[in-house]
């Protein structure tokens, strides 16, 4: 398996991973998060375009790409500029998203992908990843506790976390049901 930037003609493909990703919610009674749509390919492009997108990738059986390999997960980054949970000045590599296709779930994949952002936002300088999720779903904030990551309480959050939060809200994003999470480089 490789981890590497996506290719323009893969983007689709990363859109149909995140639909697959979003199914196992239907199941614990939030289908309104199972049927959202991803972002457009021109959102995924713009990522891809400045470097802040990343595929990881397996043997592909007849419709692989070139190199004869196919994303099976993907992670989006942005970078924050908020202080650290303690105050002091931090820039974060904010994970914006982050889906492995249920196919390949229990493989370590999405920690792969977490990993290797640790290391590129090290190699940037950056001082931690940050990220939202659902505070009581098994796969996100518990997951992500078991990668490093903390939850933040409110009085932690800079304006680019708290901005990011009211977008999630405006999106339909219930805040109560979400937390806002850490994790130092």
């Amino acid at each position: 398996m490789t981890i590497r930037p996506p290719r323009a003609d893969e983007l689709e493909r990363l859109r149909a991973i995140e639909r697959a990703a979003g199914q196992p919610f239907a199941g614990i009674g939030m289908p309104g998060i199972a049927a959202d749509e991803p972002s457009s390919v021109e959102v995924l492009d713009v990522y891809r375009a400045r470097g802040a997108a990343w595929v990881i990738t397996a043997p592909a059986v007849g419709d692989g790409g070139p190199d004869g390999d196919r994303p099976v997960g993907y992670i989006l980054v942005d970078v924050l500029d908020d202080p650290g949970p303690g105050g002091e000045a931090a820039r974060s590599a904010h994970i914006e998203q982050v889906s492995v296709d249920p196919a390949w779930a229990g493989r370590r994949l999405g920690a792969r992908l977490i990993e290797h952002v640790a290391r590129e936002a090290r190699r940037q300088g950056l001082d931690g990843l940050t990220l939202t999720t659902f505070r009581d779903v098994a796969w996100n904030a518990p997951y992500y506790e078991r990668l490093g990551f903390r939850v933040l309480q409110d009085d932690e959050l800079g304006m680019g976390l708290r901005r990011v939060r009211d977008d999630e809200a405006g999106h339909g994003l219930d805040p109560a049901q979400r937390v806002c999470m850490w994790r130092p480089l």
